[in-house]
């Protein structure tokens, strides 16, 4: 099985789900224009790089991806509105606000948050014939199509399964908890939320021989004491 067509078979995985290192997401999402020679001096080794994409329900490091946004192809350009915290998470329960499906609750499966869109199942589906031949009718599927977070779908508060606008807040212990604006109650971020395609729950993903242990990653090794950086060197190497 070629690279590419592995690759492909997680693009209905968001970003986080797919767990790969955000160098290769860069080096598969990197096209280059043009590359001026280098082997002549009179050209400076320049490479006109290409930087906007248009971001869709294929994942930035599938081949989908590559030939949506191949060089030389300018598309019209898509506004999104920012979103600085976002408040939506795999397993969620939401509310549908508009369209055929409007007051249907379902749960969340899929995010591109660079579109500002989730997917719920079962719900705002559509259907497309593909494999239609000569001697052979095709065959229908059915696809999710994607929802604006903004104006088109709504947490569900699990207090009284309605609706409802959600912002973040912290405990008395520090902990950002999502709670709801109507009924001031917590909304917990369901457990889907941490699951990738290398482990159900991240208390379960045994440890890999080039992993940094979980030890080092938690222990405290600075201790913020009142001093210049001077003379905390000079304490260092016993210097007076």
């Amino acid at each position: 099985m070629r690279l590419t067509q592995w690759l492909s078979r997680t693009a209905r995985y968001s970003y986080q789900y797919s767990n790969l290192p955000e160098s290769y997401i860069k080096r598969a999402m990197k096209q280059v224009y043009w590359v001026a020679p280098k082997d002549l001096p009179q050209y400076l080794p320049v490479e006109l790089e290409k930087k906007k994409f248009r971001f869709t329900t294929n994942r930035p490091w599938t081949e989908e991806f590559r030939r949506q946004n191949q060089p030389g192809l300018n598309r019209k350009k898509v506004f999104v509105e920012p979103i600085l915290d976002w408040l939506f998470f795999r397993g969620d329960r939401v509310e549908i606000l508009v369209g055929k499906d409007k007051g249907k609750q379902g749960i969340v499966n899929f995010l591109v948050e660079e579109r500002n869109w989730v997917m719920v199942e079962g719900l705002n589906v559509h259907y497309r014939k593909i494999g239609k031949t000569s001697g052979f009718p095709g065959q229908m599927i059915q696809s999710e199509g994607p929802l604006l977070v903004t104006t088109e779908v709504a947490l569900v508060d699990p207090f009284d399964k309605k609706p409802t606008t959600v912002e973040w807040r912290y405990t008395e212990q520090g902990e950002r908890v999502r709670i709801s604006k109507r009924t001031g109650l917590e909304i917990p971020i369901p457990k889907n939320a941490e699951e990738t395609i290398d482990y159900k729950a991240r208390s379960g993903y045994p440890e890999q021989e080039k992993d940094t242990k979980a030890e080092d990653v938690s222990s405290v090794t600075y201790v913020p004491e009142i001093k210049t950086f001077e003379m905390d060197l000079m304490e260092h190497y016993s210097l007076k």
